[in-house]
């Protein structure tokens, strides 16, 4: 049984041209041209006040998320902020992304990739 090629990209930066020109622009192809199998954006900390903050990329989220990239949010974080409800209304998960990110450390088929 094959398995799965999935990426895992950890997005904690605030920086808008890191949002634009690297996470969000290689998020809008890398399903499309088959680079992984699946994939997930993990918002933690200061990405989720930016998306939360800027609208412009809350657009270029949902058109990321339009390719079937999956996106998630640590919900501490985003508690914190108290943008919560916000985040969840664009169709990003509260989660808690502790486990998440050790579970896809652990894993032999998850490559994970942290900005």
């Amino acid at each position: 049984m094959q398995t799965k090629d999935k990426l895992l990209i950890v997005w904690s930066s605030g920086e808008i041209d890191v949002a634009k020109r690297l996470i969000l622009l290689y998020g809008s192809v890398m399903l499309e041209r088959k680079y992984w199998d699946e994939a997930t954006i993990m918002v933690w900390g200061p990405s989720a006040k930016l998306i939360y903050e800027n609208k412009e990329i809350q657009e270029q989220v949902k058109k990321v998320m339009d390719t079937g990239v999956k996106f998630n949010t640590c919900i501490v974080c985003s508690d914190e902020y108290g943008i919560t409800k916000e985040l969840e209304e664009l169709g990003i998960e509260p989660i808690h992304t502790g486990e998440m990110l050790t579970n896809a450390l652990k894993s032999q088929d998850t490559k994970v990739l942290t900005f």
